[in-house]
């Protein structure tokens, strides 16, 4: 992918000076007693078109002949590996959007996918978009139970899905829990268990046809993906799709996104064209990106950059393709699932200027970096600028090395729920702000950090943040309940108020910084503690690769904090907990120390951990699941397991 570097250099010089000139007015709204509440600016102007409109009206006509989806793991006619234009993808869109028609399917009808990174998704999201269909995005990593649960709590008539990601196979799964599926007639299941569902349709991830044939075999209900693909451009459907895109209204439900369901069942969000749209362009323009820049999007597209403090649970699909998309940017997908080598290659050879991850992916990518460049290899990142990480909290020493090592000089930190994202560090941030906050509220938003009691806090001191403004979504899928339960109207205009769940700071300038969920705060004897504080300096330490840290009961002071542990390999064996202890009081406050220690690694943890391989229990998308290691910590506890003299 040739870059003329006089055009990238304009191009990006015009998206410094948007960024510059947004800056000057992006926070200029502060009140007279400094209380911790910020609105952003009015410009640029929302946008009320759809998607697909704002396809047509503005990435076809400024971009078709650019590259915008690369995705290296799929074969091509015509080339090594697939490769759409914006115009080759728009029209692979609307082949699948007639398909979708011809179907059956309209306005409204909800379409789930269970798919890793590939073509087809990026397909799938924009077909629907044109008809006004509902994408379901669904975890692959779920057990059947929890995918048959997700798709009958939203009414999923037709499913997308591949054979098989690593060692889950779909379609047996499914056919196991569900005799009927294996059974009915293509196109027309008829299931006790699945009443909504009418069709699976299979998208070819096994590079072998007769593998493909044998799962297509065991259950005759399915469907191969290329066959509904409709390419006359005359026929009905094509018709049909024109009146039904026009028909489309910004505010209509377009995405059905769901929480990570860390704790409980995870809940649909519902997201409009409108919500999405928008925060893709914010998205986009915090980080400079133009049609020159090359995203490598690593995480899984079915959700959103998971969190563990809500640092951007806003769905992928937005955080990856559509910022990169509305900006003209080409997307590039390495491998169906997370591949550290993959990645690498992809940053090298499609000379990639943005790379997106969380945590755990960032720390894959830089340990195969490394292990290049101690080989010899000549790894040069010199391309490579911006992205977002996002996910869980982002422990100050990672940030550091992305941006020493791997030249991510210009890396983002994005905070959302399943909302879209609200707060965003920019490109200009000085890099302290990049590492400690996750910026300034974004345009057309309003936030506000509260107490116990719903009253704004001055600034500098913590409470629970509310967001409002054109973001916020719909509502939780047929669930009024928990919608109400997360929301509050604004007496004086009207607008819904979205609460975060999580505790957060506000500068005197009004940067953000997390702090923790609020279900997370550890309460020492009537003291507030930190988790993510305590995470920061314990990962600071070159001894410690990963750690979480959770309140463990105690008779003396309520709570006291536990910390669980990975060190890096070297140091594996020669750390004690009296030492991680120490890490901490003397990086800050000694009230902030554990009281316990636990190392993955150690037999008796093990014993007790196994399901999680050695390592931190998360969810597919990297957030670490705290209900558990407070589980496994109270257990531990009851018995001194883990104790660390004071």
């Amino acid at each position: 992918m040739a870059i003329n570097g006089c055009s990238r250099t304009r191009n990006r010089r015009q998206a410094t000076q948007r960024s510059q000139k947004r800056s000057t007015t992006r926070f200029s709204v502060r009140t007279a007693t400094q209380l911790s509440c910020a609105r952003g600016p009015e410009t640029p102007l929302l946008s009320n078109e759809t998607l697909a409109s704002f396809y047509e009206k503005e990435l076809l006509t400024r971009f078709s002949t650019r590259p915008a989806l690369a995705s290296r793991h799929e074969r091509s006619r015509n080339s090594e590996y697939l490769r759409w234009t914006y115009e080759e993808l728009w029209k692979e869109a609307n082949d699948l959007a007639r398909g979708l028609l011809g179907l059956g399917l309209t306005k409204g009808t909800r379409v789930g996918v269970v798919m890793g990174n590939n073509s087809a998704y990026a397909q799938l999201q924009w077909a629907c978009s044109i008809i006004g269909a509902i994408l379901v995005t669904v975890n692959p990593a779920y057990k059947v139970h929890e995918l048959m649960r997700t798709l009958n709590h939203v009414g999923v008539s037709h499913l997308f899905l591949v054979p098989n990601i690593r060692t889950s196979r779909y379609l047996s799964l499914l056919a196991e829990a569900c005799p009927e599926i294996a059974n009915s007639a293509r196109g027309d299941i008829q299931a006790e268990a699945l009443p909504h569902l009418k069709r699976i349709i299979v998208v070819d991830n096994t590079q072998d046809a007769q593998v493909l044939q044998k799962e297509l075999d065991g259950c005759k209900s399915a469907i191969d993906f290329r066959e509904i693909l409709i390419r006359d451009q005359s026929s009905w459907e094509e018709r049909k799709r024109k009146v039904l895109q026009e028909s489309l209204d910004s505010h209509d439900v377009i995405n059905l996104q769901f929480t990570s369901g860390t704790t409980g069942y995870p809940k649909a969000v519902s997201l409009t064209h409108h919500n999405l749209l928008n925060n893709a362009l914010s998205i986009g323009d915090c980080m400079r990106l133009t049609e020159q820049d090359v995203l490598c999007n690593v995480p899984p597209l079915f959700h959103c950059f998971d969190n563990s403090c809500s640092l951007s649970a806003c769905p992928r699909l937005v955080l990856g393709n559509l910022a990169a998309f509305t900006h003209g940017s080409c997307v590039v997908y390495p491998s169906e699932t997370f591949d550290p080598k993959r990645v690498v290659d992809a940053l090298l050879e499609e000379k990639c200027t943005a790379l997106h991850g969380v945590p755990t992916h960032f720390l894959g990518v830089l340990s195969e970096v490394e292990r290049r460049k101690n080989g010899g290899d000549d790894v040069n990142l010199s391309r490579l600028r911006t992205g977002i990480a996002a996910g869980s909290p982002i422990p100050i020493d990672l940030m550091k090395q992305l941006i020493e090592k791997m030249n991510l000089t210009e890396l983002t930190v994005a905070y959302g729920m399943s909302d879209p994202v609200s707060f965003q560090t920019t490109t200009a941030d000085p890099i302290a702000k990049r590492v400690e906050t996750v910026g300034k509220i974004l345009p057309h938003v309003t936030a506000k950090i509260v107490d116990m009691n719903g009253a704004v806090v001055a600034r500098g001191m913590p409470g629970e943040i509310l967001v409002k403004g054109y973001l916020v979504q719909k509502g939780y899928w047929q669930d009024e309940e928990q919608t109400k339960a997360v929301t509050r109207v604004d007496e004086e205009d009207g607008q819904v108020w979205m609460c975060t769940g999580d505790e957060a700071v506000m500068d005197e300038e009004g940067y953000v910084k997390i702090v923790g969920r609020v279900k997370d705060i550890i309460i020492r004897g009537g003291e507030n503690l930190f988790p993510v504080c305590i995470e920061n300096v314990l990962t600071d330490s070159p001894a410690i690769r990963e750690a979480a840290v959770v309140s463990v009961p105690d008779t003396k002071f309520g709570e006291v904090v536990g910390a669980w542990v990975v060190l890096e390999e070297a140091h594996r064996g020669k750390i004690q907990k009296e030492d991680v202890r120490k890490v901490v009081s003397t990086g800050m406050n000694s009230q902030n120390a554990p009281a316990y220690v636990w190392f993955f690694g150690d037999p008796r943890v093990e014993e007790l951990v196994e399901e999680s391989k050695g390592g931190l229990p998360k969810t597919a998308s990297g957030k670490v699941q705290k209900h558990i290691l407070r589980a496994w910590s109270k257990e531990l506890a009851s018995t001194g397991y883990g104790k660390v003299a004071s």
